[in-house]
């Protein structure tokens, strides 16, 4: 069988048979593609722990007739490691790899750009070196922008009038004028649109200057940005309620 070689993020799993696994990868040159492991369920596995959800790995696989076949994995980066010992991070970074997931539709479509953005931002939240709720916000504003959902924060998303504006509509794609705002939009206050288009710039020293309400209301108004692009709310979202739970070490994402 052809070969080939690829750098991989592992976005989910799922068992196939008594020692087989299939693991949804997000590549950077060969985008998203499922891709059986086999043996890995065994304790004499040569793979051991990497391929499970958060790894980011050097994988050789070969063409199969429906899946390809991973013959090699190399650790590029355990991520998983510093995630999923802390709750705020672990419940992050499930809606991060869920997002993607959901994103990329086409399999073994070119997907670079999610690929570095998700590579980011799992090395950002598992070093702890930023909140996780700003990184995901961040991370979600971004990964929209790439699949061509960008938000506007500036001018009027609907007739390009420049702002600033009051008011906020997921359905319009972002802040619009008096003339153009719809019933029911949201009237944010200006901070929290200062700390959106923070984020989607990547302005860090900004955004870590909010206030704690000022990121609560950011966090409603991303949610329904991805709720109405994605068409429903992701299943992993409402978990981040409970990020103030006790750290803990939870096991890594698997489906039966």
């Amino acid at each position: 069988m052809p070969l080939y070689r690829d750098e991989a993020i592992v976005l989910r799993t799922q068992k196939l048979g008594e020692a087989d696994r299939i693991a949804t990868l997000l590549t950077r040159t060969h985008g998203k593609l499922r891709a059986v492991v086999k043996g890995v369920r065994r304790t004499s596995s040569r793979f051991g722990a990497r391929l499970e959800p958060f790894s980011h790995v050097d994988l050789q696989l070969a063409t199969g007739r429906s899946l390809d076949v991973v013959t090699q994995a190399v650790s590029i980066a355990a991520y998983g490691e510093g995630i999923v010992s802390d709750y705020a991070r672990y419940t992050t970074g499930t809606v991060l790899l869920e997002t993607v997931d959901r994103l990329v539709v086409e399999e073994k479509e070119p997907a670079t750009q999610q690929h570095l953005l998700l590579a980011g931002a799992l090395r950002v939240l598992s070093t702890g070196e930023r909140e996780p709720r700003l990184v995901l916000d961040s991370f979600l504003l971004r990964s929209l922008a790439i699949s061509g959902y960008a938000p506007s924060f500036g001018d009027c998303a609907k007739c390009g009038e420049p702002g600033p504006h009051r008011a906020f509509n997921p359905a319009a794609g972002g802040m619009v004028c008096t003339t153009c705002r719809p019933p029911a939009s949201a009237m944010p206050a200006p901070a929290t649109i200062t700390l959106l288009a923070a984020l989607l710039t990547g302005d860090w020293p900004t955004a870590e200057r909010t206030d704690p309400r000022t990121r609560r209301e950011a966090d409603t108004l991303v949610a329904a940005f991805v709720a109405w692009h994605l068409d429903r709310q992701l299943r992993s979202l409402p978990h981040l309620d409970l990020t103030t739970a006790p750290p803990t070490t939870l096991p890594l994402a698997e489906t039966n």
